[in-house]
């Protein structure tokens, strides 16, 4: 039947769902083994909320399933390409995916520490960074002791790797 002859009010709606943390293209999704956990806890709790699902009625309730199934499917995408990294088997003494980076930053005296982190791990009210972000791609490689530049346009922000520990 052509959808010229369908009521207005029978059409679907088309869930909307916001993307994920972005990953560029050709990137390897690398996450923490808490990152994977989080991701599947993440994918069971939207596959509870679908089964368990109280709606008005029935369209309503397409409209949500769809939702959460769209939501479903980016997240699964996530799941399906991650790479697992253990953290075990990262150079100790260097600062690498997953390490925890205590940082003295500028002249300030206090110190900061972020973990680097896979891109849906990140979240810098937490201390995580995620491994794309420019500050961790500065860090890669360091070693106690050593700085890394970071130049803005309103000059530079000089970071001192003082501790790296991994979890």
């Amino acid at each position: 039947m052509s959808r010229g002859f369908v009521k207005e009010d029978d059409q679907e709606e088309i869930p909307i769902v916001p993307p994920r943390a972005d990953l560029p293209e050709g990137v390897t999704n690398y996450v923490t083994p808490v990152g994977m956990n989080q991701l599947l806890e993440e994918k069971q709790s939207l596959i509870n909320e679908r089964d368990n699902l109280d709606a008005i009625n029935e369209k309503e309730r397409r409209i949500v399933v769809n939702h959460i199934n769209a939501k479903l499917q980016l997240l699964q995408n996530r799941i399906t390409t991650a790479k697992v990294v253990d953290l075990e088997n990262q150079p100790q003494q260097e600062v690498r995916f997953g390490a925890t980076v205590t940082l003295k930053i500028g002249n300030d005296k206090n110190f900061q520490k972020y973990q680097i982190v896979g891109v849906d791990e990140a979240d810098i009210a937490k201390g995580k960074i995620s491994f794309i972000s420019p500050i961790a791609r500065l860090l890669t490689n360091k070693k106690v002791g050593e700085q890394a530049i970071l130049k803005l346009a309103t000059g530079e922000r000089v970071f001192e790797v003082i501790k790296i520990t991994y979890l």
